[in-house]
């Protein structure tokens, strides 16, 4: 993810990277891209270099040993063909002799001139000079037209595939600097989760005490219910193959409220009909009655404000309203019908004529 912090700087997150040096290596590489003539019949080591001339360096890479050695080439300073006529580049591999190389693709200008240099300038060699290293110096053979290009040089794939990234950000206006790295490993995000779940724990007891103490054994009715919205919740999460992050806990700690809120209006409701005399089965039937609506309204503006957050959030934000809009729909069922189905239990199949409430 890319995204502007403040006026002149830039956040990259890259997950799943291993090598965060490499990729901070790739940031930062100014990726300045030049086409420049061979200056034939000019010693690199000995003798007097031109003016318009340059000594540069070309690398080659033993692929078995790994030694790297350098060779020094004169070519002419004035670079013909710069990176940014550059529309793509892509790691290919030489079917003839199985090694990789990098394939480049100009723009209508970068192939027109790409076309007018190599018609004048056959037998001759060719430098593909990046950030002054010499990749390559090949032989123009004939004309190339058609914009398309390959840059070889005893490549590996990986350095291949480092050269191909860095030549499609083309030539940038500016060097970039990197003022902040950091590194977020996965015994951090573990011990997030651990503590988020920990967290999430010590509040369900809590509310569990609570609703005992407080509604007896109603109280633990509404804790039944709260525990199979749990476990509703993350059956449906699971289905869909969703993954538990530390927004998803902070949604279903949310939840754990929303489902107790909802039992007490159910539950306050039932004792303003038992003051006014009802049979136990009675005032059960006028709470759940009466707090429907209330219930559903609440849960129906939640539902809207989660649908907001996922339509304009990103990332966790989106996560957090998934898990919030699955927990809404499965507390109005929990709440309205699965608690209602316990206390009928009881109050059908037993001659209770007093709730614990």
């Amino acid at each position: 993810m890319i995204a502007r912090q403040g006026i002149n700087q830039i956040v990259v997150q890259l997950p799943g990277i291993k090598d965060p040096q490499r990729a901070i290596d790739l940031i930062g590489r100014t990726a300045r891209l030049e086409f420049k003539m061979v200056k034939e019949g000019v010693s690199p080591t000995g003798g007097t270099i031109p003016e318009d001339s340059e000594v540069l360096y070309e690398k080659h890479t033993d692929s078995t040993t790994g030694a790297t050695t350098e060779i020094p080439l004169v070519v002419l300073k004035k670079a013909l063909i710069t990176g940014d006529l550059l529309t793509d580049a892509q790691v290919r591999i030489d079917s003839q002799f199985n090694q990789p190389y990098v394939g480049i693709e100009f723009n209508s200008l970068g192939a027109r001139l790409f076309d007018q240099i190599t018609a004048a300038n056959v037998n001759k060699r060719f430098a593909i000079v990046l950030d002054n290293t010499v990749y390559s110096a090949p032989v123009i053979r004939e004309r190339i037209s058609g914009g398309s290009a390959q840059i070889s040089g005893n490549f590996t794939e990986k350095t291949a595939s480092d050269l191909a990234i860095v030549l499609r950000a083309g030539a940038l206006p500016a060097p970039v600097k990197i003022i902040q790295n950091v590194t977020v490993g996965a015994s951090l995000g573990k011990d997030s989760i651990d503590k988020g779940l920990m967290a999430g724990a010590i509040g369900v007891a809590l509310v569990i005490v609570f609703m005992a103490i407080y509604y007896k054994l109603s109280g633990m009715v509404a804790n039944l219910g709260m525990v199979l919205n749990i476990l509703y919740l993350m059956g449906a999460m699971s289905a869909l193959g969703a993954t538990l992050t530390l927004p998803g806990i902070a949604a279903i700690v949310l939840l754990v409220g929303i489902s107790v809120d909802s039992n007490v209006i159910i539950f306050e409701r039932i004792r303003e009909e038992l003051r006014l005399g009802k049979s136990p089965k009675s005032a059960l039937e006028a709470g759940y009655d009466k707090a429907f609506l209330t219930i559903m309204d609440s849960h129906v503006t939640a539902l809207i404000t989660a649908a907001v957050l996922f339509q304009f959030g990103t990332g966790p934000v989106k996560g957090f309203a998934v898990s919030l809009s699955l927990g809404i729909i499965i507390n109005l069922f929990t709440s309205l019908v699965g608690t209602k189905v316990i206390f009928d239990l009881f109050l059908h199949k037993g001659n209770v004529k007093k709730m614990s409430i």
